[in-house]
């Protein structure tokens, strides 16, 4: 399923330094499917949040992350669909950070997962090798469940001078 990447961008120029221009999408998009890793944040059923890294693989317009049946943020996803990821630098000077939020879907179609499975390997290497079967992911003895987030908005945040925010909007 390949989503539409039109989004309206917005430069915050409250938070921006004079001069700073919004990034065009497809630059942003560029970040995004190069970084390696992301934090994950869901909602627990009693309101707490939960926040872990883990891998992620851009594709057709979505992020999409696996995990497994039984783990914390799986569960939570049952419950609230909501999501956010984010990805970038620990330094405040400089890089770009990106925060993608959206609602995660979960991805059962076969075909469509042995297309994930080579997007995971062809990025991570073949540690990341899954089987697909049952509308999963299988690694050792082990399976999980892929969820796909095509993002509602997405913001970025340009560090060093010149410092900037950006919101792309997708509708």
């Amino acid at each position: 399923m390949t989503h539409t990447m039109t989004p309206q961008t917005h430069l915050d120029t409250r938070y921006s330094s004079e001069g700073a221009t919004a990034p065009a999408w497809p630059e942003a998009e560029s970040l995004i499917t190069e970084a390696e890793l992301f934090w994950i944040s869901t909602v627990r059923p009693d309101g707490r949040p939960h926040v872990t890294p883990l891998p992620a693989v851009w594709a057709d317009g979505a992020l999409h992350f696996c995990t497994g049946p039984e783990e914390r943020k799986a569960q939570n996803l049952a419950e609230n669909p909501q999501v956010v990821l984010t990805t970038g630098t620990n330094t405040w000077d400089q890089g770009y950070d990106l925060v993608v939020e959206g609602e995660a879907a979960r991805v059962t179609d076969n075909d469509r997962l042995r297309e994930l499975a080579a997007a995971w390997e062809a990025k991570y290497g073949s540690f990341w090798h899954f089987e697909v079967r049952n509308g999963h992911f299988h690694h050792g003895g082990g399976q999980a469940v892929v969820f796909s987030v095509a993002p509602h908005l997405v913001f970025g945040f340009g560090k060093g001078e010149p410092f900037s925010q950006t919101r792309w909007r997708f509708d």
